[in-house]
């Protein structure tokens, strides 16, 4: 194998035949551990190589072996659109949102599934589980169906009821906890322990972040260059931390000459990562009880804390955090002026964005959009106007239109 493990807290380094998620010195939660390719292949990766392949068509950089399964459903090279009426409004050089909704399960996760189910396949593994707030637990139920495998999912049983239906529709069996995400993910892992299973919990599997990375791969790909800033949500901090370690690995493989500063966005009743990179004290996460219109983001006690917080740094990067009001109009604004309906957390990256946009004058921005609105279109629904009921005759539709102001 190309490449081993290290742990970002003491520097131990482990074989990945040790089969192990976390550093044993430091434990769970700061013996978070990192994958490190021992050599670094020189890449010429196309368009072509990404339409047509995906997240597969940068397996080179990727912690499997070439022969390692890959799930057979299309994942990767989605939607980046210039939007360059919003650059101007924003005094941005260039902005690009790019849509992760349009994955599969319609999130940012299914990256980092079809890794953890490669890795689980090769180590003969027949369930694998998780403990998520929605996106992480529709990914998994749905490429595990479609790869053949079950799947045990924990989710706080306040979950919107879109996502608890995909985890149903795909035949998941699903545990919805009477407690909050962090209870459900201790949970998971004491019950995924005992039974052997393998779990997709990124925040603790290294490789759910090499899936994750892809994302950030893509970009120079499709347009052409390597932003100045790269913005995205955080809630565990692990999709934060794969943005840099995927500008970082086409670096290293000669593909780029640069990496972006990394701008991670939190919910402010969610902000412990921001929290903890304010403090100066890594080693010592701050954690909090979590409330948040963004589910998907809603972590109070984040997992990767220290990868997130160490990478960011290191990119030249800060955290914000934004209102739940804030994230709301986010996801109207976004919507109207770009076309892409995002969840409450993919939306809280723009609304970060709209937050610090005067410190980025004439910088080229790329932003995140990790999962689909139609995922919690209740949260929604709360920031939209409303329905105009009307009768059935053209006066009754008249006098609507007159309200609303469209004659």
């Amino acid at each position: 194998m190309n490449y081993f493990l290290r742990c970002l807290n003491c520097g131990s380094t482990y074989s990945p035949d040790e089969n192990i998620y976390t550093c044993p010195k430091c434990g769970p939660r700061l013996g978070t551990l990192e994958t490190v390719l021992e050599r670094y292949p020189k890449i010429n990766i196309s368009f072509e190589d990404l339409r047509s392949k995906g997240i597969w068509a940068f397996k080179e950089l990727l912690p499997l072996d070439r022969n390692d399964y890959e799930v057979p459903l299309f994942i990767g090279n989605t939607p980046i659109y210039e939007k360059k009426e919003m650059a101007k409004k924003f005094g941005l050089l260039n902005l690009w949102i790019k849509d992760d909704g349009r994955n599969p399960t319609a999130s940012y996760k299914d990256r980092a599934t079809a890794v953890a189910i490669s890795k689980a396949k090769a180590l003969k593994k027949e369930i694998i589980y998780c403990a998520s707030t929605g996106n992480a637990a529709s990914s998994l139920a749905g490429l595990s169906a479609a790869s053949g495998m079950k799947s045990v999912i924990f989710v706080p049983k306040t979950a919107p009821e879109a996502k608890i239906t995909q985890l149903l529709v795909y035949g998941s069996t699903v545990m919805a906890v009477d407690g909050s995400y962090d209870e459900a993910f201790d949970l998971s892992m004491e019950i995924g322990e005992e039974f052997g299973w393998y779990t997709r919990n990124s925040a603790i599997n290294p490789y759910l972040l090499e899936g994750k990375k892809t994302g950030a791969m893509e970009v120079p790909i499709q347009i052409g260059k390597v932003p100045d800033v790269a913005i995205v949500s955080v809630g565990d901090g692990t999709v934060v931390s794969s943005i840099y370690k995927g500008f970082k690995d086409m670096k290293m493989a000669g593909f780029t000459d640069k990496i972006p500063k990394i701008i991670g966005v939190q919910a402010e009743g969610a902000n412990a990562v921001m929290r903890t990179f304010e403090s100066g004290h890594f080693d010592k996460p701050v954690d909090m009880e979590a409330h948040s219109i963004a589910d998907s983001i809603s972590v109070g006690k984040p997992r990767d804390v220290l990868k997130a917080c160490k990478w960011v740094k290191e990119s030249g990067g800060y955290f914000v955090s934004v209102t739940d009001e804030e994230i709301g109009r986010a996801i109207i604004e976004l919507a109207r002026e770009s076309g892409v309906f995002a969840e409450p957390a993919g939306a809280t990256a723009y609304a970060g964005l709209k937050k610090i946009a005067k410190d980025l004058h004439e910088k080229s921005v790329v932003v995140f959009i990790t999962g689909n609105g139609l995922k919690d279109i209740k949260s929604a629904r709360n920031f939209t106007g409303q329905v105009n009921y009307v009768k059935a005759d053209p006066s009754s539709v008249k006098d609507a239109l007159r309200r609303s102001g469209i004659i």
